[in-house]
């Protein structure tokens, strides 16, 4: 007890560092009759407070290009983690004992680049990562918004449309807008992501159509994380999206869409067996050395088979400060066939919604076995570019088979998060 007093006081002295050190950026300062936080560039998700309710980014064909502008971000993140954990053995014999301590520092490198009018190109790279001791690259795309680059006669003709090409994080499902991407964590209310974490970084195009509050998307992956170019027997992957998101009026905004993602027989022991969209994070857990103790520790992979089929539906409401976000997920192989439900409910006050408190459930479950999480916690923008928060999560693993390390297994305790993103 003694121990996390000690910790947690160390925490609340560094937030207050990063307090003091915003009072003086936390403003607005005219550069070429442009604020700071008006310096970014179009059809772009801002990367700190402004960002946080943006899913695609915004269609924008109304701006200025004066020639190549480039932005250079990136963000960093430390967690303090107090978390205990048990099984059925009682003794803790198969599993780590926890203490509490500070867990590795991790840090983005993001470089994005308006490189002609309706052109821009992003590129992010982890510097450090729970998962990897050297510096590697995520991914990045090439986003068209606009044909303009290639003759103005063909200005107007992408208005409502969007391209994006590259080795990048794929569009399924509307929860990857709201994860944390290693230390990219200033979007995610908690400082853990969802038990079926859907998120993968493969070769790929999505086309996308863009009026008023419709949006419709269609794409596809060659359905793999390691790029080779060794014949291989694996067939493309397919994805899609439609929504419906709208401002209704000042107070009240309604997003709904459900999203569908496709990887195609491939026969067992072949090269091409692995499906990725449940375990292609390289960077790792939020959750040190839970249970199984390895970087994707306390996550639920359930794309054991060759063939995967999953949908995902989700709704966003916000309405003043009060904000709902919900997971309906089916994932469903040859062999397995999971169910995941998730509900967020976070309520922002203060001037800006500087502040927040909010809980969140999570469940996947299959016919056999559960697995249930539970997140309390709350933050505080510091600036628009820091954020801490503080979360207590209980985990629980149902009706595993005696004699596993999941047995009646759970982790429960606190995490306290600061990140810094620009």
């Amino acid at each position: 007890m003694k121990n996390s007093i000690k910790y947690f006081g160390i925490a609340l002295m560094m937030a207050a560092g990063f307090q003091a050190q915003a009072q003086d950026v936390d403003v607005d300062v005219d550069v070429e009759n442009k604020t700071i936080w008006d310096r970014d560039l179009p059809n772009f998700r801002a990367p700190d407070q402004r960002g946080l309710t943006e899913f695609e980014p915004t269609k924008d064909t109304d701006y200025d290009f004066d020639g190549v502008q480039v932005r250079i971000g990136g963000a960093s993140t430390i967690q303090l983690q107090g978390l205990r954990q048990e099984n059925s053995s009682g003794e803790n014999d198969d599993l780590a004992e926890l203490g509490t301590n500070f867990n590795l520092a991790t840090a983005n490198l993001d470089l994005d680049v308006l490189l002609a009018p309706g052109l821009r190109m992003h590129l992010r790279t982890y510097l450090s990562s729970l998962h990897h001791n050297e510096a590697y690259v995520k991914g990045g795309y090439i986003q068209i918004d606009g044909l303009e680059w290639i003759s103005e006669d063909l200005a107007g003709y992408m208005d409502n449309w969007r391209v994006k090409i590259g080795h990048m994080e794929n569009n399924y499902g509307d929860a990857h807008f709201r994860r944390s991407d290693n230390a990219m964590a200033l979007y995610n209310p908690f400082v853990g992501n969802y038990l079926m974490d859907a998120f993968t970084t493969e070769v790929g195009a999505e086309v996308y159509y863009m009026n008023g509050p419709w949006l419709a998307m269609a794409g596809f992956t060659n359905s793999t994380i390691n790029q080779s170019s060794l014949e291989t027997d694996r067939d493309p992957s397919y994805l899609a999206k439609i929504g419906y998101d709208k401002q209704i009026n000042e107070d009240f905004r309604f997003r709904l869409t459900g999203s569908v993602f496709h990887s195609g027989f491939r026969p067992i022991g072949s090269r091409g067996s692995t499906q990725y969209l449940y375990s292609g994070d390289r960077a790792g857990t939020r959750y040190y050395n839970v249970i199984e103790g390895d970087f994707r520790a306390g996550r639920i992979n359930p794309a054991t088979g060759a063939e995967l089929t999953s949908f995902m539906i989700n709704p966003f409401i916000k309405f003043g400060g009060l904000e709902f976000f919900g997971i309906y997920e089916n994932a469903s192989t040859e062999n397995d066939d999971w169910n995941q439900y998730a509900g967020e409910l976070i309520y922002r006050f203060g001037q800006g919604e500087d502040f927040y408190v909010g809980t969140r459930y999570n469940t996947a479950s299959n016919d056999d076995v559960s697995v249930n999480r539970f997140n309390v916690g709350g933050g505080w923008f510091l600036t628009k570019n820091v954020l801490a928060k503080v979360e207590y999560v209980n985990q629980q693993y149902n009706d595993y088979p005696a004699g596993t390390v999941y047995d009646d297994a759970q982790f429960n305790g606190f995490n306290i998060e600061a990140v810094i993103s620009f």
